[in-house]
């Protein structure tokens, strides 16, 4: 028998038969892990297990190989405390469902663990958390390998005047470097390089960029992001 304890965020939660459910919790040791929650469509365990709760995990099975069973204790009820909360309830949703759909399965990212930890913490504080998602976004394109590099020209070397993204290579690249090429590049909103206003129009766009290397370089060809993301997105402008 293989059992572990750990400490998780869920993510999803689906039935299983009749009384049952598949959780899938992001793990700090132990990463993306799914296993049987017994009871867990119960009333007593449902509110409990809700994308965005931080729990104390066991997990156990016969082999590792296993789906495995969860044992849920909950340390804080995130979604409880966003209930009518229509930014806070869309954020929950859009960091659950990245997470599930970029995460390598049973990987281990305690750093990206931890920002997604304290990012979840500052849910309804409306003033900062749009510009902290969008810095947890860029931080989950660097965990996995695909960071963005904006301190200088990808064709010049210059470190002024940067105006846009590769598409490609995710590098800067300035307006001289640019030249003919400007129409095929991605616009450099300021606020991805940590300059100018962070307000709603400055978040949007960059998110735009974000997104499109989240999905070019984490999801398999032809798959869209998650919904849930694009729900955060409108709520954010509407929220402005």
């Amino acid at each position: 028998m293989i059992e572990w304890r750990d400490e998780g965020i869920l993510l999803a939660v689906r039935p299983h038969g009749e009384t049952s459910a598949i959780a899938e919790a992001f793990c700090r040791d132990h990463g993306r892990h799914a296993g049987v929650v017994l009871g867990g469509v119960s009333r007593r365990m449902r509110p409990f297990l809700q994308p965005g709760v931080l729990a104390q995990l066991g997990w156990r099975a016969r082999l590792d190989e296993h789906l495995g069973h969860f044992a849920v204790e909950p340390i804080r009820n995130r979604a409880a405390t966003a209930l009518g909360d229509r930014v806070a309830l869309a954020g929950i949703g859009a960091v659950a469902a990245l997470l599930a759909s970029v995460l390598p399965e049973r990987a281990a990212h305690p750093a990206l663990y931890d920002r997604t930890n304290a990012l979840l913490d500052l849910l309804g504080e409306r003033e900062v958390w749009p510009l902290a998602y969008l810095q947890w976004e860029m931080a989950v394109l660097e965990e996995m390998g695909f960071g963005l590099d904006l301190n200088a020209c990808a064709v010049t070397g210059a470190r002024v005047d940067l105006a846009y993204v590769s598409p490609r290579t995710g590098r800067a690249v300035s307006r001289a470097g640019a030249g003919a090429y400007a129409p095929r590049l991605l616009p450099l909103p300021p606020v991805l390089r940590g300059e100018g206003e962070a307000d709603a129009p400055a978040i949007g766009a960059a998110l735009d960029v974000t997104g499109h290397f989240l999905r070019e370089r984490l999801l398999p060809e032809g798959r869209e992001l998650p919904a849930a993301r694009a729900r955060l997105v409108e709520a954010l402008a509407r929220d402005a």
